[in-house]
């Protein structure tokens, strides 16, 4: 029997968490809830502000209908699904950890659409009025690293080879 990923599955819980926590406060305590609300600077180059996500990265796949809304959950429930079961298979921890932080976003993402029909993004990096991303959240943030860690890996980390058992003539 294959042991759990729990490095993974904790990685996925705690942003999970964390996610749904702080888009709790940004829209109920600290009241930015709509469009036409207020912002809040906490350092100069860096604001809260509440924005309805109905698309994906970029403005891609945007889902204006609810047939739009619940086949982009569909969409990303099958892909978390697959993020799952890659990080069962996955024997590598830090493979496993990343595949765990998009997991985790991805599910607080999907949990937003469902409840509200839309994601709310809050986090508002810029400089100055030149802003050189979406406004974004934290499970946004979580798979972003959570894929650059996989990337990065994969292209520049090779794992060591297990080493394999021939046997031969009986001898192992």
């Amino acid at each position: 029997m294959k042991r759990l990923p729990i490095i993974g599955l904790m990685a996925a819980a705690i942003v999970f968490a964390i996610d749904q926590l702080i888009k709790f406060i940004v829209t109920g305590p600290l009241g930015l809830s709509s469009l036409a609300g207020p912002t809040i600077e906490i350092m100069p180059i860096f604001r809260l502000r509440f924005v309805a996500n109905i698309g994906v990265s970029l403005g891609l796949l945007n889902a204006s209908s609810d047939a739009g809304r619940w086949g982009l959950v569909a969409l990303t429930g099958v892909i978390a699904a697959g993020v799952l079961v890659w990080m069962v298979r996955e024997r590598n921890r830090q493979d496993q950890f990343a595949l765990g932080l998009v997991l985790g976003g991805a599910l607080g993402n999907i949990l937003d659409r469902i409840r509200l029909g839309y994601v709310v993004d809050y986090a508002d990096l810029h400089f100055g009025e030149w802003s050189p991303f979406l406004v974004f959240n934290l499970a946004d943030s979580a798979i972003t690293i959570g894929v650059l860690v996989l990337l990065v890996r994969a292209i520049l980390v090779r794992d060591k080879p297990v080493p394999t058992v021939s046997v031969e003539n009986g001898n192992a």
